[in-house]
C-alpha cells in the first residue's frame, strides 16, 4: 500500500479531535443516560489514547454499507487506504469497531472484496470501550496485566503507553492476527510480551498478574486465570453464551483461589473466545420431527421476553442462558427453536391467533426452565445485573441474588 506523505500529521489532527470527542462527552455525563453512556473517561486513558496511532494497527478494515443485499445479508465493504485514503483514516479515528476478518479467514488486502454476511471474528473495538474495558478493571500505574485477545494490538498499545511495556503480556489464538498485531507494536516502539496461547488457560510464563482483561467472551470463567492473580487482583471478564445473553463480571481473588464480584452494568457485547464458540446444531428440521405434542401447551410467557431489542431482554438472555446452559435459539421460518446438542432437548414456539405455544421434546423442558427464571426475575422485581454477583469456589461458578434463585455457569477449565 502507498501512503501518502502527510500521514503523520493528518492522523496527528484526527487523533486529537477523537480524543476530545471521548473527553468531551465524558464531561457531558448524563445522570439519566443509559448504563453504556454514562462511562467517564479517565484522563490518564484519554493522555494515552492522544499518543498511540490507530492506524498502524488497522491497515484495512469493512465498514458495513447502508442497506442490506436483496438476501437480507449485511453488505462489508473494504477500505483500506489505497482504496479511500479520506474515508480509511477517518474511520480509523472513529469511536467505532472495524472489522478484520470474517470466519477466521483472512482477507487480501491488496485486492480485497466485497463481502455479503459472514461471522465477524477479529476486530479492532471502538475506542470508547477499549479504555472503559481497562478502566473499569481499576488499572494503575504499577500493576502488571495480562490481556486476552491481543487482535489488533490497539488496545494491547495503549495499555504499554499506559503502564510501560514491561508490564504488559498480551495472548492471541490466532497466529496471523499475532504476528500483525506483533509488527504494528513493535513498529510504534511498544515491546509487550506476546504470545500465540488459548486465553482460557492464561499465560504461566508471565504470571503473576494484578490485573487480567479479556478483549474475548467465555462462558464461564476459566480456572487457570484465577490461578494466575496474586492475591487481591481483579480479573474484568465479558461472559457469553450460546444464547448471545452478555454480562460483564469484575471478580476479586482471594488468596485461597476463589473469587467474587459484581456483574457491571451496561449492554457491552464481545466476540466469544473460539474455543467456548456454540457448536453447529445441524437440520432444525431434525430437531423439530423429535418434539412431542403430547408435550404442547400454552406459554405463560413470549418469546419476545428474550428476543426483543431491550436492556432488559438482553440481560434476562444473560440469566436464562444460565438455566438452560446449552441451548441455543434459531429462527426458521418465523418459528423460534430452542435446540441442546448436549442434551437432546429441543422446543419450538408457534403463533396462531390465541398467542404462542410451545412443544417440547428431549430430556429437558428447555422453555419450561426459562418460564421458571422470568417468573423469578418478575417475583424479584426485574432487577438490574449490577444487583448480581458471581462467585466461583469449589461449589463451581453460581450468579448469586437476594430474591432471585441461584444459577449455575458451566463448570470453568
Amino acid at each position: 500500500m502507498t501512503l501518502p506523505t502527510d500521514l503523520d500529521n493528518d492522523a496527528a489532527a484526527l487523533r486529537t479531535a477523537m480524543v476530545k470527542g471521548l473527553a468531551s462527552a465524558s464531561a457531558d455525563v448524563d445522570a439519566t443516560a443509559t448504563a453504556d453512556a454514562r462511562f467517564p473517561v479517565q484522563p490518564a486513558w484519554l493522555t494515552a489514547a492522544e499518543s498511540v496511532p490507530r492506524h498502524a494497527f488497522v491497515p484495512g478494515f469493512y465498514l458495513p454499507a447502508d442497506e442490506p443485499d436483496a438476501q437480507g445479508l449485511t453488505v462489508w465493504e473494504p477500505v483500506t487506504p489505497d482504496l479511500d485514503y479520506g474515508r480509511w483514516l477517518a474511520a480509523a479515528y472513529s469511536d467505532s469497531t472495524l472489522v478484520t476478518q470474517f470466519d477466521g479467514e483472512e482477507t487480501d488486502w491488496e485486492q480485497p472484496s466485497v463481502r455479503h454476511g459472514g461471522a465477524p471474528t477479529s476486530s479492532s473495538t471502538l475506542p470508547s470501550l477499549v479504555l472503559r474495558m481497562w478502566a473499569d478493571a481499576e488499572v494503575a500505574e504499577g500493576h502488571t496485566v495480562l490481556e486476552i485477545g491481543t487482535g489488533t494490538g490497539y488496545s494491547t498499545a495503549l495499555a504499554c503507553e499506559r503502564l510501560g511495556s514491561s508490564h504488559v503480556t498480551s495472548v492471541e489464538v490466532d497466529a496471523v492476527r499475532l504476528k500483525q498485531a506483533a509488527d504494528a507494536l513493535y513498529g510504534c516502539g511498544y515491546t509487550p510480551t506476546l504470545a500465540r496461547a488459548d486465553g482460557l488457560y492464561g499465560y504461566w510464563p508471565e504470571a503473576w498478574f494484578d490485573r487480567i482483561v479479556a478483549a474475548c467472551s467465555f462462558r464461564s470463567v476459566p480456572l487457570a486465570l484465577l490461578r494466575q492473580m496474586r492475591p487481591g487482583g481483579k480479573v474484568l471478564l465479558p461472559l457469553s453464551g450460546w444464547l448471545y445473553g452478555n454480562a460483564r463480571v469484575l471478580l476479586t481473588v482471594a488468596g485461597d483461589g476463589t473469587a467474587e464480584g459484581p456483574l457491571l452494568p451496561g449492554t457491552i457485547s464481545f466476540m466469544p473466545a473460539r474455543t467456548h464458540a456454540a457448536p453447529a446444531y445441524g437440520n432444525p428440521a431434525d430437531w423439530a420431527a423429535g418434539l412431542h405434542e403430547g408435550r404442547s401447551r400454552r406459554v405463560r410467557h413470549a418469546p419476545e421476553r428474550l428476543t426483543a431489542a431491550t436492556e432488559e431482554a438482553f440481560h434476562l438472555r444473560f440469566l436464562a442462558q444460565s438455566a438452560v446452559p446449552d441451548a441455543q435459539m434459531v429462527t426458521v421460518d418465523g418459528v423460534p427453536h430452542l435446540i441442546d446438542v448436549v442434551s437432546g432437548s429441543a422446543a419450538a414456539l408457534t403463533h396462531d391467533g390465541g398467542g404462542w405455544a410451545v412443544r417440547e421434546g428431549g430430556p429437558l423442558e428447555l422453555w419450561s426452565q426459562i418460564e421458571d427464571l422470568i417468573d423469578a426475575f418478575d417475583a424479584a422485581g426485574r432487577p438490574g445485573p449490577e444487583t448480581f454477583t458471581l462467585r466461583v469456589d469449589g461449589d463451581g461458578q453460581r450468579l448469586l441474588h437476594a430474591q432471585v434463585p441461584q444459577l449455575q455457569l458451566p463448570p470453568g477449565h
